[in-house]
């Protein structure tokens, strides 16, 4: 094969862009079977207590009714699963509210809509009453503990030194308390199936994140060999971690499917997505520094609690940051759970790193302001040679030059350091920085490329492009590992027909695809290259599989790491915060296609504009419900509220990480990006915000005291 120009690196458009926007890419809910029957589900409408009876007569007598499945007559599971929260359909207790209790099946989306409305359940507790329940988080809360682990295998609790003694004996300190609300997903595709069940064989197209894991479930809940299953997530519209497991709606499908003998198809409504597919936990915050007069920090204590269901364990990893981002001799970082009558968290874009480094990086700018110093400087000076938790060296490390970067395109340093000092008629304008950090992980994959005699290839893995352009960078890197055009190079993905790989998750999905199809490619142009003659007509094909490489525990601590900064308005009048314009610079070794990756990074910070000023939900003490279940009332951010968002980055040059020198962007550019907000409305301000999100019923009352809401 003759020398190409390199693709790697370059801004290739993606390659099913075309398909996209013309409507020719499928989705899971746009496979329609011959003969597919609909499917609607019917959740609880109580918090806690016991089905007694399911009345589906008036439903199956709405026209095209064909079944209604309850925990009174659904196929039992071959095997419980893992996750209680999939465990549907399978027993009479209603561990939350939302949990479905039955499923209607119709020959239309609206008659099975209208056979699930029929629906008559029963729930009793103690005596005739549903069960009381208990959804409020406090800190003080007596069912209050701590865990092993947090999310991700981290210990749950960690020590280095007398973090209490260092910090009581530091001459300048901030104990502050912060709190991150709960937060949904809410990817632009709903969660949904259609599966099909027809001579002993599975097949199930479904919005996810992995689907080899999905079909290992299927198999095992309903005792199918997994060569029996198929699942095919090819075009998934978002997910941000909600769909990294799989969720009621493909299992329902599947036991509907295999119940009537007819291919059914279920898209979850909206409303519904915040009590089944996760949600970002609440976490309360308590964070502690000292430092030496000259900004040294001595002492680093950050305290978490978060809620989880009664059913699973998840506890949302918020302190772990701490652990990596500032050098100091004493620490302590760890975190407490109560179970609640709520449903399961789960991962949410950066799980651990988004609240946490809200908490962490508003109260160094608060440290800041109490020593008098710069936050830039203040992070500049306490950048660690070494992961402070571990010791280990950092593969790389570029912080200090995002900041310094960000810093001169930002013009930081003209910035009037003064709280409330710069007026724009009734806005009052100040601007913040935040830090921001990613762990660069890697899972074992395989892929396998084809060389065929018209000289182009396949390849072929079975990874997921959720829309952050997975199949265009997997090509640029086969194109580049076997030196030919992009357009030589055909890849396909997103189907367990495909070599197994891992899901679409933890920001570590191309550095782990890429891996593999990195080296079956090599292997292959090699091959050919030692190959002669004409290449036979099933092509010459190559396989890899990084098992080994992936799971060696590395000797260096590998993160991304980048720098947000954000100007601010604040009207004096109705108390509305509002972005004038955010960049961030980050560090995220060698950036693999620079169109792609900058669409991450902006979408990752847009979505901490929303975390900072619009999106929360609350958990209704009374009914035990998330009050914001739809676009309607939980806010996400619109046109409108975002001007001007910039995101570049510094070209990292890290042989330790993989062939392809990349690590994961997905989630790095949510990191940080409500903290720099955050400390930008406060320097507008003077009015120290520890509550998200910075709403204007937070914020008039704290401008205008006893003028506010209310008042």
């Amino acid at each position: 094969m003759a020398a190409s120009p390199h693709v790697l690196g370059t801004p290739a458009e993606r390659i099913e862009g075309r398909d996209k926007v013309t409507g020719a890419a499928r989705y899971a809910s746009e496979h329609t079977p011959p003969g597919c029957a609909y499917a609607w589900p019917v959740p609880a409408g109580v918090t806690c207590g016991r089905i007694t009876a399911v009345d589906t007569t008036a439903a199956m007598a709405q026209p095209g009714a064909i079944a209604v499945l309850t925990p009174f007559n659904a196929p039992r599971f071959a095997a419980p699963p893992d996750d209680p929260e999939i465990d549907v359909l399978q027993y009479d207790a209603v561990p939350h509210r939302g949990w479905y209790v039955a499923l209607a099946v119709a020959d239309t989306l609206e008659n099975a809509r209208a056979a699930a409305a029929a629906v008559r359940v029963d729930c009793a507790g103690h005596g005739d009453e549903p069960e009381p329940h208990d959804v409020v988080l406090a800190e003080d809360h007596p069912e209050t503990y701590t865990p092993e682990e947090a999310n991700g295998g981290y210990p749950a609790h960690r020590e280095r030194g007398d973090a209490a003694a260092a910090f009581a004996a530091a001459p300048v300190r901030v104990d502050a308390a912060y709190r991150v609300p709960p937060l949904h997903n809410h990817p632009m595709e709903p969660h949904a199936a259609t599966a099909h069940f027809a001579g002993g064989r599975l097949t199930v197209y479904d919005s996810s994140q992995g689907s080899h894991v999905v079909r290992s479930v299927l198999a095992a809940l309903f005792g199918l060999p997994r060569d029996r299953v198929t699942v095919v997530s090819e075009h998934v519209g978002g997910g941000f971690g909600c769909k990294g497991t799989p969720r009621p709606h493909v299992v329902l499908a599947a036991m509907a499917a295999i119940h009537t003998g007819r291919p059914v198809k279920l898209a979850l409504p909206r409303r519904h997505l915040p009590a089944v597919t996760g949600h970002r936990a609440p976490t309360l915050h308590r964070v502690r520094l000292g430092a030496e007069r000259d900004g040294t920090l001595t002492s680093v204590t950050h305290e978490v609690t978060t809620h989880t269901s009664r059913i699973t364990e998840f506890v949302e990893q918020a302190a772990v940051p701490a652990r990596v981002m500032y050098g100091s001799q004493h620490s302590l970082t760890t975190h407490r759970v109560v179970p609640l009558d709520v449903p399961s968290p789960s991962w949410m874009r950066a799980p651990g790193e988004t609240p946490g480094m809200y908490a962490l990086e508003s109260a160094m700018d608060e440290l800041a302001e109490a020593l008098g110093m710069d936050p830039v400087e203040l992070r500049v000076r306490n950048d660690p040679a070494t992961e402070p938790d571990s010791g280990r060296p950092f593969s790389s490390r570029h912080l200090v030059d995002c900041l310094r970067e960000g810093a001169r395109r930002f013009g930081w340093h003209h910035r009037d350091p003064r709280p409330a000092a710069h007026r724009d008629g009734p806005f009052l304008l100040g601007t913040g920085v935040a830090a921001a950090t990613y762990p660069a992980y890697v899972g074992p994959s395989t892929a396998t490329a084809t060389a065929h005699a018209d000289g182009t290839f396949t390849v072929r893995a079975n990874a997921t492009d959720i829309g952050t352009g997975a199949r265009t960078v997997l090509a640029q890197i086969a194109a580049e590992a076997l030196a030919v055009p992009l357009d030589a190079v055909r890849i396909e993905i997103g189907s367990t027909r495909l070599p197994r790989a891992p899901l679409a998750g933890g920001s570590s999905g191309t550095a782990s695809w890429g891996w593999a199809v990195h080296q079956a490619c090599a292997e292959l142009a090699t091959a050919v290259a030692k190959h002669e003659g004409p290449l036979p007509d099933e092509g010459l094909t190559a396989a890899a599989d990084t098992t080994e490489e992936a799971r060696r525990t590395p000797p260096y601590a590998r993160h991304a790491f980048g720098a947000q900064f954000a100007e601010v308005q604040v009207d004096t009048v109705t108390g509305e915060v509002r972005v004038r314009r955010m960049l961030g610079v980050f560090a995220a070794g060698h950036i693999l296609n620079p169109r792609t990756a900058r669409s991450q990074l902006i979408g990752g910070m847009i979505m901490g504009l929303g975390m900072a000023l619009t999106e929360h939900s609350t958990v209704d003490a009374a009914h035990g419900d998330f009050a914001e279940s739809d676009l309607a009332s939980y806010h996400v951010p619109a046109h409108a509220d975002v001007p001007d968002v910039e995101a570049d980055w510094i070209d990292e040059d890290d042989s330790l990480l993989n062939p392809m020198g990349s690590k994961g962007i997905g989630e790095l550019g949510i990191v940080g990006a409500a903290a720099a907000i955050a400390n930008a409305a406060h320097h507008a301000t003077g009015v120290r915000f520890r509550d998200l999100p910075l709403t204007p019923d937070r914020v008039l009352p704290a401008l205008n005291p006893g003028e506010g809401f209310g008042a």
